[in-house]
């Protein structure tokens, strides 16, 4: 479904100007976040490849960037009437602390399901935070409505030029940092993170004479600007569940659409598989917590999505992740990674055959993590019961080597889904 935009009138994209402005109005008030070397990821490209840590950043998010340079420009009588928000999470969290620095009255909405450290954290900030709906759609109308009874100023998420230059001084920040830098990849949502490091970085490049590539990517289930590209206008597509919930858009906005199909050289997509394994590799050899929306960039590297000749920047956009879903993503991503299972494994109802199976993984070298025994199961026989075994493996090779050994040993597993 398209929606016909054409008698909005179409706002002004920044220019380097506005972005250094930006960076001069946000010292003080956000971090400038460090960066780190990947070793791991330049043996998957073969050049050197840092790590921005925005995960880092005040409010857990690069989106305080962008709500704080906004707010900021407010006149008084602006900021007398207040401002409004929609979010599920790192919006919210960057409007309130920003509103808060700043001494302006905020009404955050957001769906009942939001993760309790988010809702915490947005509270915690001082906003009046107004819980109503199943998605962000419901807190969306209610916030137009709030802004349109109250006079407050709707803070829109991306599609506005300061949220723009606000984000886009991440971009100066890497061109200053990696002075040879020529590739960036990371995540979109509505686009307004990309396009403020595109236009930003890209205006930086071409002073000093040369070139930068920047790379874009979507969670699969959720990708909007593949199909907006090929169309050459935003389109609205209908989304899927995904892990990446911070990028999960169904339609690009008007104005980080128009600066992506000029500014953006590729967008590609991952599954949450690819994500589930970032996410993993990121706790394991960074040593960093990442959301997954924030770690998108460093899945398409690892699903071999990215090329670069020179060196990269992947950007770790956000850290707000609920310990519970961690827990869930990590052994998905172990799972995925080939190095965690669970086998469902029927077997004759008489002595020894537990035993047998353990001796066999034993040998197979792999690791029990837990055993489920039981006679209560869909089409057994009654001469027949369950073994369901969670066990921990050493990737692909040992995973296949493992069901192997049972198989030829006269058993029939099965690997559950995960």
């Amino acid at each position: 479904m398209t929606t016909d935009r054409s008698t909005v009138p179409a706002p002004v994209a920044p220019g380097l100007a506005e972005f250094e402005d930006a960076a001069a109005a946000l010292s003080g008030l956000i971090l400038r976040t460090p960066l780190e070397e990947a070793r791991s990821l330049e043996e998957v490209l073969g050049v050197p490849v840092h790590l921005k840590l925005e995960n880092l950043q005040r409010t857990g998010s690069f989106k305080i960037r962008g709500a704080t340079y906004r707010l900021s420009r407010l006149t008084p009588e602006e900021r007398r009437r207040g401002v409004v928000a929609a979010s599920a999470g790192n919006h919210a969290q960057g409007v309130a602390l920003a509103a808060e620095a700043l001494g302006i009255p905020a009404t955050i909405f957001m769906p009942l399901g939001v993760p309790v450290p988010k809702l915490l954290a947005t509270r915690g900030y001082g906003a009046d935070v107004v819980l109503e709906g199943a998605t962000v759609e419901t807190p969306l109308r209610l916030a137009a409505e709030f802004a349109e009874r109250t006079g407050a100023v709707f803070i829109h998420p991306f599609d506005h030029p300061d949220v723009i230059a606000g984000q886009g001084t991440l971009g100066l920040e890497l061109m200053e940092d990696i002075p040879d830098l020529e590739t960036i990849v990371l995540g979109i949502g509505g686009g307004g993170l990309i396009a403020g490091v595109a236009a930003a970085a890209k205006a930086r490049a071409a002073q000093q004479g040369r070139t930068l590539r920047v790379i874009g990517v979507q969670a699969e289930n959720s990708a909007p600007y593949p199909e907006s590209l090929r169309a050459g206008h935003p389109v609205e597509i209908e989304t899927s569940p995904t892990i990446a919930d911070g990028i999960a858009v169904a339609r690009p906005g008007d104005l980080p659409f128009r600066m992506i199909s000029e500014l953006v050289d590729d967008v590609v997509t991952v599954s949450d598989d690819d994500i589930a394994r970032a996410l993993l590799m990121l706790l394991e050899r960074a040593k960093q917590v990442v959301e997954p929306a924030g770690a998108v960039g460093v899945a398409a590297i690892l699903a071999g999505k990215v090329t670069a000749s020179g060196p990269t920047a992947a950007v770790l956009s956000g850290g707000n992740i609920d310990p519970l879903l961690l827990q869930r993503v990590v052994a998905h991503g172990l799972a995925a990674s080939g190095r965690y299972m669970t086998l469902q494994i029927p077997l004759p109802d008489r002595p020894g055959q537990l035993a047998r199976v353990s001796e066999l993984l034993a040998l197979a070298g792999a690791n029990v993590i837990e055993v489920l025994h039981t006679r209560h199961g869909q089409g057994l026989q009654i001469s027949e019961v369950i073994l369901q075994l969670s066990v921990e493996t050493r990737g692909e090779e040992h995973r296949a080597h493992v069901i192997s050994v049972l198989e030829d040993a006269g058993f029939a597993p099965r690997v559950m889904p995960d």
